[in-house]
């Protein structure tokens, strides 16, 4: 897919792609931070349909939703010959008991088999987060183990 930028001069930059429709989609981002996802009119590529500004919690809220499932749907592919191997988005959710710790203070590992192999944050991944990766709220981990042991590990994540 070809990511077009465009420099808005005086206002800041505007990155867009072309649906299979004509459309175009994509997010303008002022020089003074503001964000707005933008849909173009079919006819007029120029002009815009919608427009809906986002603040940055927002937008990396959106990137999480539209990338993690692109993630987890390249790893299942790439374990659909492994039985018994899933891979899960496992969330950080407000009022986590580990909202705010480290992923080895979860233990995941050692209490359920599950890896965490990348977490999911304001629409950048990181992948391979180490012990001392600090969770906050809204984060996505990309977990691979078995059915089982992401069940159990969601528990871990919610309850503690």
């Amino acid at each position: 897919m070809n990511v077009e930028v465009t420099p808005l001069p005086g206002i800041g930059v505007r990155k867009d792609f072309a649906l299979r429709n004509g459309r175009r989609v994509g997010v303008v981002t002022q020089r003074d931070g503001q964000i707005e996802l933008i849909v173009s009119k079919s006819d007029d590529p120029d002009a815009c349909v919608a427009s809906l500004p986002l603040t940055t919690e927002e937008a990396g809220a959106l990137a999480n939703l539209l990338g993690a499932p692109q993630l987890i749907g390249q790893l299942t592919e790439e374990h659909r010959d492994l039985p018994g191997i899933n891979t899960r988005q496992l969330p950080i959710k407000s009022g986590s008991p580990f909202d705010g710790r480290t992923l080895g203070d979860t233990a995941l590992r050692t209490r359920t088999g599950v890896s965490v192999v990348a977490v999911m944050r304001a629409g950048q991944v990181h992948p391979s987060p180490t012990p001392d990766f600090t969770f906050t709220a809204g984060d996505l981990l990309v977990a691979v183990g078995t059915s089982e042991g992401l069940e159990h590990a969601l528990k871990i994540l919610k309850h503690g």
